[in-house]
This record gives structure tokens, C-alpha cells and sequence, in this order.
């Protein structure tokens, strides 16, 4: 949004830096925007640069459902930003940051042992 050297980025302090998502497109057809905001700033409100953007509607394989300006977002994460748990795994897949093992994520909406116990004998009939 403002370039680096600008009276306005150099004027503003500012806070810690997250590079995130922003949603847009419309109900039921998610379309999002990979910015450098504020990790204050709205999910869909202010940000400093937009440098990319993230189109889950697409198949897995089609190399447009992700574009990221790697040079940009280099810049960025050496200045200090650091990028959401979504955006870092987008960031791996497209090989612009190394890529990091998937999150362990709690495995809460598992079945209890009792029903676990269930389907077994299910199964096993």
C-alpha cells in the first residue's frame, strides 16, 4: 500500500506485522487476499501490501489457485513479519519459505473409547 521510503511508512510506528489472509468474494465462494497487515488491523480492514492472493475454489493442481510474489513476502518476513499457520503451510507448498512439518492438531472430534468400542464390535459382526 505505501512504498518503504514514503512519509507515510516512515512517519507511522508500527506494531508487530502478520502476513494473513483477507476474505473476499462473495457468500459461499470464498476468494482470499495473502496481505502484510497489522496484527492489530481487522481480518478485512487495513493493510500495508497485498502480495498475493489464495483461491480454494480451484482444483489442488492448478497453479493459479495459489500466487505469491516470493520477492515481496522475503522482504517482508526479513523485516519481521510473520506469516499466519495457513499462510506458512501455503508459503511451504509454494517453496517460497521452507517448508515446516504440519501442525499436531488435538484430535477432539475423535470418537470416545466407548464408541470406539462400539464400531469394533460393528465391524467385527
Amino acid at each position: 500500500m505505501y512504498p518503504l521510503n514514503s512519509k507515510v511508512f516512515n512517519s507511522k510506528k508500527y506494531m508487530a506485522l502478520k502476513i494473513r489472509m483477507a476474505r473476499g468474494g462473495a457468500k459461499k465462494r470464498p476468494f482470499y487476499r495473502i496481505v502484510v497487515a497489522e496484527s492489530t488491523s481487522p481480518r478485512d480492514g487495513r493493510f500495508i501490501e497485498r502480495v498475493g492472493h489464495y483461491n480454494p475454489l480451484l482444483p489442488n493442481d492448478n497453479a493459479e489457485r495459489v500466487v505469491v510474489n516470493a520477492e515481496r513476502v522475503k522482504h517482508w518476513i526479513g523485516h519481521g513479519a510473520m506469516p499466519s499457520e495457513r499462510v506458512a503451510l501455503l508459503l511451504a507448498q509454494a517453496e517460497v519459505i521452507p517448508g515446516t512439518a504440519t501442525p499436531t492438531r488435538p484430535k477432539k472430534s475423535a470418537p470416545k473409547k466407548k464408541a470406539q468400542e462400539r464400531l469394533a464390535r460393528e465391524n467385527a459382526s
